[in-house]
Parts: structure tokens; C-alpha cells; sequence
């Protein structure tokens, strides 16, 4: 990735997504020669949520870096830096479910720091630092904008106390992050986010007859984490920020449509730091409804405005995000799902979790007057909002956004 820092919406991580983990500990100066009384140590992990239509994403990190100024010049002083040596090239979507995998640790100085960077290493000639492989496709080169050599540069306040660990999980969206272009190429827009594991929890849960079903974790309609259902139907979104404020997630279940089977939502799914919280077991597993499924494509004019398309649904008190995907840099053109380009017909069941878990699982009612009833929502880089009502049928149907 090359040159001018590129600062990342906290967006969740759709279809794809990719995570961080920086674990910082209390204390330490950035040249690390800090006495052990003011002095911790920051580690770094990666972890991963779900594809969209790649079998591999590769990117490989070089580095990570914080500071205690938001504002901070890239080339400026005080940067603390976790270097990767040598640098990794990390399959993104080897990591789901929960899995970490650690990148390296440096002393770092008790306080409040403000900016990350995640530095990756830009393509050169040769074997692509930067890939991805499409479902039963060939490797490809992900083109890296070159605002980002210095760092994808993501906002988010985490406090580390003198002689104490603190962990922060930096969140890689791996499928919001790759884009494709008119001309079949494939770039990266980085969408990363960054959260405290010291005040962060986990839902997990089992899912009947859907391997390979996207699953969400969003606070008022907004992913906070995803994955991705195994082959024996588990899951674990982990990890999601306990909020005082922001409260209980709600899980949404988007089965593929090789399935044959609808969205399931879980609602009101506490998260406690420190503990996992379960909406199903294997003996009680939930059970989504049967459906068909329709399509959603268009154009974004113009094609600079780099929109991010969201299908969402209203259904049992709120609203959902089924699907998101980016709209192609050079074209605009767009299609939900790019991974599997559909969006259940049949209306979503719905539940509430309740606790402890009922003997036969928490149960989920079928909400039938929704039916193939989505808003298409387009936001552009600069934040403009077109949302447009629409009712998807097996035929699909166009939906085009002019900004």
C-alpha cells in the first residue's frame, strides 16, 4: 500500500471481513526505555469473519502503529510501532470464528492512545503482497490505493494502564475492503475497525441447515461483527464491545442461497465483557425458514462517489442489515450479493433471546408481511444518503443511485 494515510469508517465487516488484534500493556515509552513502573507491552493479533465469493484474501502487514494524538503527522514523532518482522502475508479468511493469530509485541507508555495505523506492504514485482483468490477462481492482484503506504489510519481511543495488558482487536473487513472494477481488476478500500478486548464479549450459537450463513452482530441496524457458520453449524462473533450506552446486539443470520433458506434475527443478545453469551446449542439449534431468493444490481453515478451499497430490512421492532457490498471505483456498477447474488424472498423469523435458554430453543416467528421488502441504502465517500424502497422477486430487479 502506498502513500497518504487513509483514514477507515468503523464500519462492521460485511460478507468478508478480517480482524486486528493489538494488545497493548500499560507503560513504556515509544523508544521503550521506560522504567518497568510505567511501562507495558503491546502485542498484536489477527483475526477473520466471513468471505463474500473468495476462497483466500492475502494481505500482508508490515506493520502497526499508535499514537496519542488523533491528529498526528504520519512522518511526526511519538509513533509507537509493533514492526512485523519479517513482514506477513496472512490469509484473512484462515481466521474465523474467534481465532487470533499473533503478529509480535514492543513496550509501550501507560496512557490514552488515540490514532492506529496498520501498515501493509505494497505489490511489487513478482508474487502479490496483496491477493485474492475467487471462488473458484485464480489468484488475483489486489491493487492497493496508494494512500495507505502510510498506514490505514483508524480513530479509536483505547487507555493503557501502567503494568497492565490491555487488548484491542483491529478489525479488517475483508469483504466491504475488496471491490471489483469494470475492467474485472480488484482493489482494496480499506474498512477496518478497532476494539478493546478488556471491555468486549462473545455471542455464539448453532444454525440447522446452513453452512456457510453470514452472521451479524448490529447495534440499530449497524454490523459490529460478523462471521461465518461452520460446517457443523456453529458460531462465535467475537469480539463485540460491551456498551453502556449502545446496549445488547441483535444477531442476524444470511444463509447462502444454495440453502434454500431465509434470514433468522435474534434480538436483544446481551454481551458481557470477559463472557460469552450463547442464542443456541446443538440440541436446540435455530431453525430458519425456507426460501427463495431474488437479486439487486444497478449503477452509481457518478462512479467517484465510491458508494457503499446496504440492503436493510424492518421487521420485529427494527431494522437490519441483510447485505452491503461496494460499488466498483471505475463503473459504479454494483450487485447484492457479489458472493451469492441474492437476498431472501421469504420474510425474516424472528425472536428475542430470553435466559436461560429455553428447553427447545428461543423461538422465532416468521414475519410473512415483509416478504421481499428491502430499502436499498447508498452512502457515498462523502457521506450523502440516498435510501430507495423496493420489492425483490425471484426476477430481480435495477436499482440505480445518482449523487
Amino acid at each position: 500500500m502506498n502513500a497518504n494515510s487513509f483514514t477507515v469508517a468503523p464500519l462492521r465487516l460485511l460478507a468478508l471481513s478480517s480482524a486486528l488484534v493489538l494488545a497493548a500493556c500499560g507503560g513504556g515509552g515509544g523508544d521503550g526505555s521506560s522504567s518497568t513502573s510505567n511501562t507495558g507491552t503491546l502485542s498484536v493479533s489477527m483475526t477473520d469473519a466471513p468471505a463474500c465469493g473468495f476462497d483466500h484474501v492475502f494481505v500482508t502487514v508490515d506493520r502497526v502503529r499508535v499514537h496519542t494524538d488523533p491528529n498526528a503527522n504520519v512522518n511526526g514523532t511519538g509513533w509507537v510501532d509493533v514492526v512485523v518482522s519479517p513482514a506477513r502475508r496472512i490469509d484473512l479468511l484462515s481466521l474465523t470464528n474467534g481465532v487470533l493469530t499473533n503478529l509480535g509485541q514492543t513496550p509501550l507508555p501507560a496512557g490514552t492512545y488515540q490514532q492506529i495505523r496498520l501498515v501493509l506492504v505494497p505489490n511489487g514485482a513478482g508474487a502479490s503482497a496483496n491477493s485474492v483468490v475467487p471462488t473458484g477462481g485464480t489468484e488475483q492482484a489486489l491493487d492497493t490505493p496508494s494512500a495507505v503506504q502510510s498506514g490505514i489510519k483508524i480513530n479509536r481511543p483505547f487507555t493503557v494502564a501502567a503494568n497492565t495488558l490491555s487488548d484491542l482487536v483491529l478489525d479488517f473487513d475483508a469483504c466491504k475492503s475488496v471491490v471489483t472494477r469494470g475492467n474485472g481488476t480488484l482493489g482494496l478500500k480499506p474498512v477496518v475497525t478497532a476494539v478493546p478486548t478488556v471491555v468486549s464479549g462473545s455471542v455464539t450459537g448453532v444454525v440447522a441447515s446452513a453452512p456457510g450463513a453470514q452472521v451479524f452482530a448490529e447495534r440499530n441496524g449497524v454490523v459490529v461483527k460478523a462471521t461465518v457458520v461452520d460446517g457443523n453449524g456453529n458460531f462465535t462473533l467475537s469480539p463485540i464491545e460491551q456498551s453502556s450506552t449502545a446496549g445488547n446486539v441483535d444477531v442476524v443470520i444470511v444463509p447462502a442461497s444454495t440453502t434454500g433458506r431465509g434470514t433468522g434475527i435474534v434480538r436483544g443478545v446481551p454481551v458481557v465483557a470477559g463472557s460469552s453469551t450463547a442464542v443456541a446449542t446443538a440440541a436446540a439449534p435455530l431453525n430458519l425458514p425456507a426460501s427463495t431468493f431474488g437479486r439487486v444490481s444497478g449503477t452509481v453515478t457518478p462512479a467517484s462517489s465510491e458508494a457503499t451499497i446496504r440492503a436493510l430490512q424492518q421487521t420485529g421492532g427494527g431494522t437490519f442489515e441483510i447485505a452491503a457490498t461496494a460499488a466498483a471505483s471505475d463503473t459504479g456498477a454494483y450487485s447484492l450479493f457479489a458472493a451469492q447474488p441474492a437476498l431472501p424472498l421469504a420474510g425474516p423469523a424472528v425472536g428475542t433471546y430470553v435466559a436461560p435458554l429455553p428447553a427447545g430453543g428461543i423461538p422465532l416467528t416468521q414475519d410473512g408481511s415483509v416478504a421481499g421488502k428491502y430499502s436499498i441504502q447508498g452512502t457515498s465517500s462523502a457521506g450523502a444518503v440516498i435510501t430507495q424502497q423496493v420489492t425483490v422477486t425471484t426476477t430481480g430487479l435495477t436499482q440505480n443511485f445518482a449523487f
